[in-house]
């Protein structure tokens, strides 16, 4: 309930703090830009660089040139020197056996952890004694 009563006003000024946000940068933005205009300061994006027209150059490509004539001899067939044999194997693979569950271990409870404590106090007081 307090939630929805909360949005109303809050909304709004957070809001109203946005825009004087928004209006205080617009104003410094303004005040510099006067500031530097009359102290003649240049902005360094508005000295731009002429660049030299491009000069259009002109090749030629000579495609009508001599014919290239190669001669391939004719290949003669090797006799084979050796004979490969390729003999298949066939290896059976154990299947892989699925990774055994985790564990999990009972969680202690509030009573049992007490009394644990309890033995464990028990054997320290019995062993400085």
């Amino acid at each position: 309930m307090s939630e929805e009563q909360e949005g109303g006003w809050s909304g709004l000024k957070k809001t109203v703090i946005g825009i004087g946000g928004t209006v205080a940068t617009a104003v410094g933005v303004w005040v510099t830009t006067q500031v530097n205009t009359v102290l003649g300061v240049e902005d360094e994006e508005a000295a731009t660089e002429q660049v030299a027209p491009a000069q259009n150059n002109q090749q030629s490509v000579n495609v009508s040139g001599p014919a290239i004539t190669i001669n391939v001899p004719e290949q003669q067939k090797a006799a084979p020197s050796h004979t490969t044999v390729i003999k298949e194997t066939v290896r059976e693979v154990p299947a892989a056996q699925p990774a055994p569950a985790p564990v999990e271990e009972k969680k202690e409870t509030t009573a049992e952890r007490i009394a644990r404590l309890k033995k464990e106090k028990a054997a320290r007081d019995g062993a400085s004694n």
